[in-house]
């Protein structure tokens, strides 16, 4: 078991490159499954969720195989199951997008049902929907979800809510379904549009990713291809977000700026000066935080995953901030964490109100859920004193080399070993 332990206090100044977006690599990985041929794919994330998603592709029969840190080559040619047990699956979001790759290949699939990170209830009811429209018979047994098809057609398909999860699903199982398909009050997040890329790459025919309405046109095979993965959305607002909590003075590099702007309108309402140039943003913080209120919403709103970070930063904002989230139940969880650093906090249903303080106090907390474990990282760079966190399993999951970065930019951050309890009576004994 590890912890980061961070000795807060001290201003960010430098450059940080941010790496390839978590969100669209869980998405693109098991579309590989669509085609025979090879795919390369660059610009990956070294963090746990990729190497999840590539452990259940090689367990299918895939072959997969590192080029370089961030690049990886795989080829499906020998896949022959359509089965992702609870083990494959197990602690992985993403194992949904599984039914649609192998409902597209195979015309069957199943898969357990999705893990990951706990914000409430999961329903992928709309991934279902979507299935079903498309011809596919939907069951449920032993902790299962099992699809079958005969063949695959396409149809027109209206999303209940705006859900990208059912949004990536569709389009996996109808790339290759016969005829046209439409998703309507489909998803727009950069993530939706980079699969959409990454698919038209391999031949597929999709039009439309990125507004509300995604019309696919079936396709008989998808070819392979070489793509890079586009940066990471979250991770570069996570790290604009730290700068403006601690101040300084930092070049985040390697970003489409336009992907972030709900984010960078919000901090600069917050006090941070934001320049923009081609690839980069330079974020510079000289005041105190000033209150702002924040509501999460599908993008182009605020997004739900940037949710904990802003709110750390509130906690020290001059005068009370209200953040409501607009997508999960459950996203308030890390308040409890935030509490015990002196935040003065309160959540009535689905707002927080905040009202900042003068310094939050170090203290051990936990990171209870990937975003809550990066926005404890934050909390603990604005304290005085040493911060531990515990449980960063949840933080590998989709930020890479984070104490590098953070330490490259003048932080004093450490990720250290824990021993367990059980080892030290087992070495006592």
């Amino acid at each position: 078991m590890e912890k980061f332990v961070i000795n807060g206090g001290k201003q960010l100044n430098g450059k940080v490159r941010i790496s390839g977006a978590k969100n669209a690599a869980v998405a693109i990985l098991p579309a590989v499954l669509l085609t025979d041929e090879t795919c390369i794919i660059e610009n990956l994330p070294e963090i746990s969720d990729v190497g999840a998603i590539l452990r259940v592709i090689r367990e299918l029969g895939a072959d997969v195989r590192y080029i370089n840190k961030d690049t990886v080559e795989i080829n499906c040619k020998n896949v022959n199951t359509h089965i992702v047990t609870k083990q494959m699956a197990e602690n992985m979001r993403a194992s949904s997008y599984f039914l649609g790759a192998l409902l597209g290949r195979m015309n069957k699939a199943r898969v357990a049902p999705p893990g990951g990170c706990d914000f409430g209830v999961r329903p992928i009811d709309q991934h279902i929907k979507g299935f079903e429209a498309l011809g596919a018979k939907m069951s449920f047994e032993s902790g299962m979800v099992d699809g079958k098809a005969f063949a695959l057609q396409g149809a027109s398909i209206y999303l209940d809510v705006v859900s990208v999860g059912a949004t990536v699903n569709i389009m996996l199982a109808a790339v290759k379904a016969q005829g046209l398909t439409v998703i309507e009050n489909a998803a727009k997040e950069p993530h939706i549009v980079d699969l959409a890329n990454f698919l038209n790459s391999m031949g597929a025919n999709i039009m439309g990713a990125g507004t509300g309405v995604i019309k696919i046109r079936g396709v008989e095979s998808l070819h392979g291809t070489t793509y890079s993965i586009i940066p990471d959305q979250i991770e570069a607002g996570t790290y604009m977000t730290a700068v403006v909590a601690t101040g300084g003075n930092v070049v985040i590099d390697n970003v489409i700026p336009k992907h972030l702007e709900s984010i960078s309108a919000k901090l600069k309402e917050i006090g941070a000066v934001i320049e923009e140039d081609d690839e980069s943003l330079r974020v510079i913080m000289n005041n105190r935080p000033s209150k702002c209120n924040v509501k999460t919403m599908p993008h182009p709103g605020f997004p739900t995953d940037m949710q904990p970070q802003i709110a750390t930063l509130l906690t020290v904002a001059n005068g009370t901030s209200i953040v409501t989230e607009g997508v999960w139940d459950n996203r308030f969880r890390y308040v409890e964490q935030l509490t015990l650093m002196g935040a003065d906090i309160q959540v009535d249903g689905k707002s927080a109100i905040i009202t900042g303080v003068e310094k939050l106090k170090a203290s051990p907390v936990k990171a209870v859920d990937l975003r809550a474990g990066a926005a404890m990282i934050i909390a603990g760079l604005m304290a005085d004193g040493i911060t531990e966190v515990e449980d960063i399993i949840y933080i590998d999951r989709g930020y890479e080399n984070v104490v590098e970065k953070f330490t490259a930019l003048g932080a004093d951050i450490k990720r250290v070993s824990v021993i367990e309890p059980e080892t030290v009576k087992l070495k006592e004994a």
